[in-house]
């Protein structure tokens, strides 16, 4: 356990040093969501086997509707805890699909993380492990060829379907007290290259194009502050993502009753207003959110939908077998 332990750490460390040492720009491939306090596993893979419970959530989120091409996103993430002797573990499974103009890909990841008692919570290092799927619609690119700007003959622009693949790992460290949890992660640690692949051009030469999945570095926190002599609490959060080239951060806040409904309100920093209901029976939650953006965007859309679900199931992790008996013939 101290050897697996030792190198999560140290898979961690070096994360967050090579993305300190990044100095270039990269595209980004993670989509946003709104409600990333009921998925923080798509952004930290160290925040998972957090309860004792499969916990199972599944949204899609419809950015910008009214301009043609926004982004499409849908998300699907689970995570459950188990036991090695003594020793807590948590595993996790997200896949992420999002459709931005000609734009298309997929991410999928296996997680794991180790459970360690600290100062009264749970700290958890965690890794990921999986693989970005991108590609590209050549197919529908338009370029005009009557005017000063655009030549309808540029080697640069593919005008084929272009696919391809790279491997790709993150990783983070999560910390969960009774009071509040938080959580810092680096996704795309090697930054990689996705060589996409084209039809053969001319004289049968293979045309390829290359795309780099740039790191980015993500600070989540949140707590539950019940309200005295009711049934009220109190749910804030934040997060925080980077590149060290740009910087935005968003603020929730959010009440709910009797741990059935709730509601809140939130702001994404330059971008827009967010409000969110959610309601949680017997297991079973649903939420959802919409945006209002406080841009110029919002002369062109009436605002970003986005919708969750999800499921809770009951874990034993007891040493007790629960059909254990004796023999009444051993006296």
């Amino acid at each position: 356990m101290t050897f697996f332990l030792r190198h999560i750490l140290l898979i961690t460390v070096i994360a967050v040093l090579s993305f300190m040492g990044a100095t270039t720009a990269n595209a980004q491939v993670d989509a946003q969501f709104t409600q990333y306090y009921e998925v923080p596993a798509y952004y930290n893979s160290a925040a998972i086997g957090n309860t004792d419970y499969l916990r199972i959530r599944g949204g899609s989120r419809l950015q910008w509707v009214g301009i043609p091409n926004a982004p499409t996103s849908f998300l699907v993430a689970a995570d459950m805890p188990f036991k090695i002797s003594s020793q807590r573990f948590g595993v996790g499974l997200v896949m992420q699909q999002e459709s931005l103009g000609l734009y298309n890909n997929l991410t999928l990841g296996a997680q794991i993380a180790y459970k360690i008692k600290l100062w009264g919570g749970t700290l958890t290092p965690g890794v990921q492990i999986g693989f970005i799927d991108q590609g590209f619609k050549g197919s529908e690119v338009y370029l005009p060829d009557d005017d000063d700007y655009h030549e309808g003959t540029d080697d640069a622009i593919p005008t084929t379907d272009i696919k391809g693949t790279a491997f790709d790992i993150g990783a983070g460290v999560y910390y969960r007290h009774k009071l509040f949890w938080a959580g810092l992660s680096c996704n795309h640690i090697t930054s990689p290259t996705i060589t996409l692949n084209a039809e053969s051009g001319e004289g049968g030469q293979e045309k390829n194009y290359e795309f780099t999945a740039g790191r980015i570095l993500y600070f989540m926190a949140g707590s539950n502050i019940p309200i005295k002599n009711s049934l009220f609490e109190i749910i804030p959060s934040v997060m925080v993502k980077s590149d060290l080239t740009f910087y935005t951060g968003e603020i929730t806040g959010r009440v709910r009753y009797n741990k059935f409904l709730s509601a809140g309100i939130g702001y994404r920093y330059n971008d827009a207003v967010m409000f969110m209901l959610g309601a949680e029976f017997k297991n079973f939650y649903l939420g959802y959110s919409y945006d209002y953006a406080t841009s110029a965007i919002a002369k062109a859309s009436s605002g970003s939908h986005e919708i969750f679900a999800g499921y809770s199931l009951k874990i034993d992790l007891s040493e007790k077998n629960k059909n254990k008996h004796k023999s009444i013939r051993i006296m």
